[in-house]
Parts: structure tokens; C-alpha cells; sequence
């Protein structure tokens, strides 16, 4: 709970919290914590034990409407005969309607039943639609904070590698020329290679300036990396005409996470898994119409043919509410503690040192940026490099009027430096990163985990519904009566001009006159 803490205005919700408490079992069925860590092999295995158990209720859901099949196809064979004795008594008795005998009781029963499994599956419809609508809106604002935070990266590498082309651009030209103007006179040649040098400086520590693995002092004020790249090299991805060439490492270096490509590769994920699921629900949505169509209708070949999809419908059911209750469960784990896995995981801290990713992540005011030292020099050598430029056009420039023009290059491209400097300074600090990190887990474990849990509740009841629909339409196209027999009842009812004796004889005794 400690680790929860830190991360501001975020608390996991209480779904996240409730299915973080399922107890975990690998396939030893022994006991597992509940830690996230999707590369080890026994976290896979509680969430195969916890998949299976779709698999568990799919064969459950077989032994049932297998039961049913044989209940209809074996046990009603013997009683063809006594049920027609029955039904012909039972006319009789209802006034000849034939919805008082057992059968007819019997078809009514029968296809209440589908009626109100088809209710059921609609129902069930109207949350899965619901449910990808929320996992879709989860998953774009997660998408959304990736590519702000890395549109963030990019920037602060935009804003460095100007000021340093700028400063070397300084280094190499305006000053260059002044130090030549200015010749043997000491007391202006002096300033200039001060401001060459602190140029240099800035340069080398600008840059220097990146999330990775820190930075090691080498003189006095002078640092450079640990091996690292720059900051969008480290955290964001190379262009796709860059990545094609880009030769392997000769280790086995994980890769590091890149948050545009992340965003690039969950957008087309996303795209294909809400489209799945679309096409999931109308298929459904369109099973359930023609039952109730071939009910209304008493087809029976509409109801064969929409029997072999509730099969197939069935299956995907069981089967997406295994991928829904693995899916669930890691998020729940993931976003319970979701720092801890940040900053233990090789993909985020291969190149980041564990220190500025604690920075960003929890944007404590009591911590201090790791980059506060090496900006505050920065800052320090840029106002000397302006001191000394105001001490040459003050005391320099009326001896030297040559030098005007270079001075006044230095100047522009200080000013400009200054600016840059100012922006990279507010890009830095850790509440612009920080903000796309919480956003991003509230896209993810709020609207995503809700939308997940509406989708498993939508196959669980669909696959229920499937499953009643399965027992009950065998015996509601048993019942009814198939072509050949209709067209022989229309024939005989033709030929016969008059109505048959049994009915002349009802007729008869419902004529109170007679």
C-alpha cells in the first residue's frame, strides 16, 4: 500500500482491488503472490489456471445441452403413440384448439424457455456493446498520454540539439572571429576565450543531458553519460526508414520502452480487438433474431441452420471469457502497484536510471531533479557568457568596431540559447511527464478495466443464454409439423367442402338451440 501512495491522484479502484484478491495457482495448484511480472513463467501459469476455468464451464455447458439432445431424441421416441392417444383425448376434452393438451403445454413451455434465452442473450448484447465502447475510450486516452509524453521527449531533444548546434555554430564562427580581431590585446582576447570556454561547457553538458544511467563527473563541472543515449533515443523510437538499418546489438540488451511506438503499436491492437468484437456482438445480435424468427414462423429449417451458429456462437463465448478473466486479472495486478513495475522492469530502466524514473513517476515536491545540477551550471556558464559579452561591447567595440558584427551573432544566438534554455528547464520538470503517467493509468485501469468487466459479464450471460437456447430449440422444432404433412392437411381440408364429422359434432353441441 506504501507503493500506492506515491503515485499522485491515483487510487485503484475497487474492481481493481477485487480482482488483485483472487487467489492465485500455477498448475502444481500451489499458491502464487499476485505480483505482476508477465515475463516469468509461473505468474503465466495463475493466469492459464484462471483461463481454464472457461474451459471447465464450456465442457459443463456440453454435458448439459448433451443431456437435453438425449432427452429428446431417446426418451420421447416410446411415447409417439401414447402421445397421439393422449392429444386426440385431450382435443376432445379443450374444444379441439389443441392448446390444452400435454403437447401443446409442452410447446408453449418450450418455447417460453428460448424466448426468454434469446431475452437474455439480447440483454447480454446490450452490455458487450456497452463494455467495448468503455475498453475503447480506455485504451485512447492511454494512447493520447503516450503520444503527449512523447511528443514531451521529443521536444527536450529538439530544444538541446538547437542550443548545442547554436553554441557550436557560436563556437566555430562569431567568436572565432572576434578572437581574431581582437589579436594581441589582452584585456578583450581574454573575455572572448572565456566565453569560448564556457560555451564548450555548456555544450558538453547539454549534451550529456539524459534519462539514462546518470551522469559521472569527469572534471571539475564536466560530466558525461554512462554508456546512455540521448533522451528521445533511449525513450522514444527511431523513424521507420532509421529502423530498418539500425544494425542489433551484439548483446542481448533489452529494448527499451518507447512511448510513441507503444502508442502506434496499442492504436492498431486496439483497432483490431473492437472490431472483433463488434463483429462478435452482431453475430450474436443476429443469431437471436432469426430464433425468434424461426419461433414466429415455426421453420424448422431456420431453426436447424441457427443452431449449427448458436454452436459456434457458444464456443466464442466460453472462449473470450477465458481471454477476458486472464486479461482482467493481469491489469488488477498491474494496476494495484503500478510503479513497482515500472521501476523493477528492464524494458523502462535498461536505459533509465531508477532515480529519474522515480522523479517522473511520483513528482514528489520534496524531491529534488536529477537534473537540477547540471542545469543550474548550465544556467551559471550562459549569465557569465553574457557578462563577458556585455563587458566586450562596453569596453571592446569602441577600439574595435570589426568585431561588431560577430558580437552581436554571439548575442542572437545567446538570446535564442537563454530561450531554449528556459523551455527545456520547464519541460524537465517532472508534473508535465508525471501528468501523462496518471492519465494514462486512469485510461487504463479505470474506463479499461470496466470496459474488460462489462465484456466478461457479456460472454459469461451470453454463453448461458446460448446454452438454454441449445436445450430448448430441439424440442421447439420437434413440435412442429413439417411441410409434407401441412400440404397433406391442406389437401384433405380442400377436397372435403365441409368440415370433418368431429367438428360438425362440436359445432352441433355448442348450439344451445339444437
Amino acid at each position: 500500500m506504501a507503493a500506492i501512495a506515491v503515485v499522485p491522484n491515483y487510487t485503484p479502484s475497487v474492481w481493481v482491488r477485487l480482482c488483485h484478491a483472487i487467489p492465485r495457482l500455477d498448475l502444481t495448484l500451489q499458491i502464487r503472490d499476485s505480483v505482476f511480472t508477465p515475463d516469468s513463467w509461473e505468474y503465466q501459469q495463475t493466469l492459464l489456471v484462471l483461463s481454464s476455468f472457461s474451459a471447465i464451464a464450456l465442457l459443463l455447458s456440453l454435458l448439459v445441452v448433451l443431456s437435453f439432445l438425449i432427452h429428446y431424441c431417446c426418451c420421447h421416441r416410446g411415447e409417439g403413440g401414447r402421445d397421439a392417444d393422449e392429444e386426440e383425448e385431450d382435443d376432445d376434452a379443450s374444444g379441439g384448439h389443441g392448446y390444452g393438451s400435454r403437447k401443446g403445454r409442452g410447446i408453449c413451455c418450450v418455447t417460453w424457455v428460448s424466448v426468454t434465452a434469446v431475452i437474455l442473450c439480447c440483454v447480454a448484447i446490450g452490455v458487450g456493446f456497452y463494455g467495448n465502447s468503455e475498453a475503447n475510450d480506455g485504451m485512447y486516452q492511454l494512447t493520447s498520454s503516450l503520444l503527449t509524453a512523447n511528443y514531451t521527449l521529443a521536444s527536450i531533444d529538439l530544444l538541446v540539439s538547437d542550443t548545442v548546434t547554436g553554441l557550436q555554430q557560436s563556437i566555430s564562427g562569431p567568436l572565432t572571429s572576434m578572437e581574431e580581431v581582437f589579436g594581441g590585446h589582452k584585456p578583450a582576447l581574454v573575455p572572448t576565450r572565456s566565453c569560448r570556454r564556457l560555451s564548450e561547457r555548456v555544450v558538453s553538458l547539454l549534451s550529456n543531458l539524459t534519462l539514462g544511467k546518470g551522469l559521472i563527473p569527469v572534471n571539475d563541472g564536466i560530466y558525461r553519460a554512462n554508456g546512455s543515449e540521448s533522451i528521445v533515443g533511449a525513450l522514444t523510437p527511431a523513424p521507420p526508414s532509421v529502423t530498418l538499418t539500425l544494425s542489433p546489438s551484439s548483446n542481448n540488451v533489452p529494448v527499451p520502452f518507447a512511448p510513441g511506438w507503444a502508442a502506434n503499436t496499442l492504436m492498431v491492437n486496439e483497432d483490431y480487438r473492437w472490431l472483433s468484437y463488434v463483429l462478435l456482438l452482431l453475430l450474436d445480435l443476429v443469431v437471436c433474431f432469426f430464433i425468434l424468427l424461426g419461433l414466429a414462423k415455426q421453420a424448422r429449417w431456420l431453426l436447424i441452420l441457427m443452431t449449427v451458429l448458436t454452436w459456434l456462437a457458444l464456443f466464442l463465448s466460453w472462449g473470450s471469457l477465458g481471454l477476458e478473466t486472464a486479461t482482467v486479472v493481469a491489469l488488477s495486478d498491474f494496476c494495484f502497484d503500478p510503479n513497482t513495475f515500472v521501476l523493477n522492469s528492464t524494458h523502462f530502466n535498461s536505459k533509465t536510471s531508477t532515480e529519474i524514473l522515480d522523479y517522473y513517476l511520483t513528482c514528489n515536491r520534496r524531491m529534488n531533479s536529477p537534473f537540477q545540477q547540471l542545469l543550474t551550471q548550465s544556467q551559471r556558464a550562459l549569465s557569465s557568457i553574457h557578462s563577458h559579452l556585455s563587458n566586450l561591447e562596453r569596453d571592446a567595440l569602441p577600439r574595435f568596431p570589426k568585431a561588431e558584427k560577430s558580437l552581436r551573432e554571439v548575442q542572437q544566438i545567446l538570446n535564442s540559447t537563454e530561450g531554449n534554455f528556459h523551455q527545456l528547464v520547464a519541460l524537465l520538470n517532472c508534473r508535465g511527464l508525471n501528468k501523462d503517467y496518471v492519465d494514462s493509468l486512469k485510461g487504463l485501469c479505470y474506463d479499461g478495466m470496466e470496459g474488460l468487466l462489462y465484456l466478461s459479464l457479456y460472454s459469461f450471460l451470453s454463453a448461458l443464454a446460448f446454452t438454454a437456447i441449445l436445450c430448448s430449440l430441439p424440442g421447439a422444432w420437434r413440435s412442429f409439423h413439417s411441410d409434407s404433412e401441412e400440404y397433406e392437411d391442406s389437401d384433405s381440408e380442400s377436397e372435403d367442402p365441409f368440415t370433418s364429422h368431429q367438428d360438425s359434432k362440436r359445432f352441433l353441441q355448442w348450439q344451445p338451440w339444437l
